[in-house]
């Protein structure tokens, strides 16, 4: 699954792949795309006991980068939306949503 998006003249690509019952995101674009950072996000229970889904997320970042930022607002918003046995199209539609809601 890809997305893209121009964004203030940036081209923006989202793919998504399953590996067993966990998922890859990578975000990419830009003059020069490179890896300068992974998130690793996993939802769990709130802890506030109200039924909603937090995630815990732990970061490696490339000494000097930004990246940070768009990866791990993207992993965890991403994984709060996790549905089992999902379609192309509902991955499509929701991050549609998701870059709405960020951009917002």
């Amino acid at each position: 699954m890809k997305y893209s998006k121009t964004i203030a003249g940036i081209t923006i690509e989202i793919c998504e792949k399953a590996i067993g019952e966990d998922l890859v995101l990578t975000l990419s674009g830009g003059e020069k795309p490179h890896i300068g950072c992974v998130v690793q996000a996993v939802p769990r229970p709130s802890l506030s006991g109200d039924g909603t889904i937090s995630v815990t997320s732990s970061v490696i970042n490339l000494t000097g980068h930004k990246d940070e930022f768009l990866c791990r607002r993207l992993a965890e918003n991403r994984c709060r939306v996790h549905m089992d046995h999902i379609t192309g199209e509902q991955i499509e539609e929701l991050l549609k949503n998701i870059d709405r809601m960020m951009t917002e």
